[in-house]
Order: C-alpha cells, then sequence, then structure tokens
C-alpha cells in the first residue's frame, strides 16, 4: 500500500503543479519552492488562452474527429473482435495473428505512404484525413476478441436454434453484454486521440482545421516573456474532458480491462 501511494504522488504531482501553476501569476509562477495553493487564484490566464488563439474552434474539431474516431472504431472492432472469437472460417488464427503482426509497426514508419494516400484521395488538410485512416485498430479487435471469447457459446447455439443469424446473434445475444469492453474502447480511443498531436501535425495545415493539441502550440509565444501560466491553462483546458470521461466511465473501464484475463 505505502509503495502505490508514494507512485501515485509521482504520477500526481506534475499534474497538481500544472494546475497550481496555471492559477498563479506569471510573476510568480517560478516561485522556488512552488506554491501548492494559490492564494488568491488567478484565473486570467484561462481568459488569456481563448484571447489568444481560437480555442473554441480548436476544441470543436477534436470533439467531430476524436467521435468519429471512436464510433468508427467501436464498429469495426466489435465486428472483427466478434469474428475472430465466434466464427470459424478457414485462416483465422494466421490472419489474426497477422493482424496483431501490425501492431508492431510503428506509425514514423508508415506515416509518409499514408500521408500519400490521403493526399491522392484529396483528404489533404481536412479532418477526415484524422479520422479515415484511423477507422481500425489492432488492439481494440484483440481487446474486444478477449472479450467475446469468455462468453459462453452456448448463448448464441441456442439463439441460433431459435432460428436466428448470425447478426441477429452477435446484436441481439452477444452485444448486449458488451458494455464493459464497448466503454473500455471508447474510453482509450478517445484519451489517445485527444491528445493526439503527431498525425495533425503532419496532416493539417490550416489553422481552422487545428485540433486542440495542435492548436495549443500558438500559445508558445508565452514561453518566450516568462507567461507559462498561460501555457499551463490551456493544457489543463485540454485535459479536462479525458479526465471528466474517465471519472464517470470509470467502473465500466476497468470492468472491461479485467474480462479477458482469464484466457
Amino acid at each position: 500500500m505505502a509503495v502505490l501511494i508514494i507512485a501515485a504522488m509521482f504520477a500526481f504531482g506534475p499534474l497538481l503543479w500544472t494546475l497550481t501553476t496555471s492559477l498563479r501569476t506569471p510573476a510568480a509562477a517560478f516561485q522556488n519552492p512552488p506554491q501548492w495553493l494559490p492564494i488568491p487564484a488567478d484565473f486570467s490566464n484561462y481568459a488569456a488562452v481563448f484571447k489568444q488563439i481560437p480555442i473554441g474552434q480548436f476544441f470543436v474539431n477534436s470533439v467531430i474527429v476524436t467521435g468519429l474516431i471512436v464510433i468508427g472504431q467501436t464498429v469495426t472492432c466489435m465486428l472483427s473482435g466478434y469474428a475472430f472469437a465466434m466464427i470459424r472460417f478457414p485462416g483465422r488464427t494466421a490472419i489474426f495473428g497477422a493482424f496483431l503482426a501490425t501492431m508492431m509497426v510503428p506509425l514514423q514508419t508508415i506515416i509518409i505512404p499514408v500521408f500519400v494516400i490521403v493526399k491522392m484521395l484529396g483528404l489533404s488538410d481536412s479532418l477526415l484525413a484524422l479520422v479515415i485512416p484511423a477507422l481500425g485498430s489492432a488492439f481494440g479487435t484483440f481487446l474486444v476478441r478477449q472479450y467475446f471469447m469468455q462468453m459462453p457459446r452456448e448463448l448464441g447455439e441456442a439463439a441460433r436454434i431459435d432460428g436466428a443469424n448470425q447478426w441477429q446473434v452477435f446484436s441481439h445475444v452477444y452485444m448486449r453484454m458488451a458494455a464493459p469492453v464497448v466503454a473500455t474502447l471508447a474510453i482509450l480511443n478517445f484519451s489517445g486521440f485527444w491528445a493526439e498531436f503527431y498525425r495533425p501535425l503532419i496532416f493539417l495545415q490550416s489553422q481552422q482545421n487545428f485540433t486542440l493539441p495542435l492548436g495549443l502550440v500558438g500559445l508558445q509565444g508565452n514561453l518566450g516573456t516568462g507567461s507559462i501560466s498561460v501555457v499551463l491553462a490551456g493544457v489543463i483546458l485540454a485535459m479536462l474532458p479525458s479526465v471528466i470521461l474517465f471519472v464517470f466511465a470509470q467502473r465500466y473501464f476497468i470492468a472491461g480491462i479485467t474480462a479477458g484475463s482469464s484466457r
């Protein structure tokens, strides 16, 4: 328990420093030792973020991109994970192995071919350039497959005896028990793509299409003037959606992560 408490302090410490520094005046930002409870709190740094960059537009872009990816990956991963877990077809093991092998390929090695394909499709410098290449996920398929594999096959067999086809078995039997893994997949995808910086940096050029992490780069001019509090205020605003989502959905997240541990 003591080790976990110490580890939690090390993990939470930088986040607490980021929050408290965002509430200090620029002159007090580098105060040593740090003032963990800034009194009085200075909320003008948050107003400065809205004045310096169009953070509202960046937020909307991130919501669109992340929302479409979460929905798309949930659909594709649920279908593919169910197929690999419950449907027997020739070459299933080999195809699944090849599918998992793609997880070992770093994004940096394929980003140029993906960029060329996106440009050929006429999607360069658009939000769809971020959405379409991310609609499939080997990890998500693996996670869903492990979840479905621990479900009793007798339920599907009973539904088929009653005349249900494969789609009805999937949608009316197994999907109704898949809320934990759906929530887990959605939370992981939301957190990962909400904070994504590398692909937007490569694919987007127009400021009106910037997502929130890329748009926050516009605050870096404050670092030259010592106004790190404004930059950290932007970071806190960007973090809030992921934190709120996890707080309200953590029960499903934990259930989904531990569901497939028996196999």
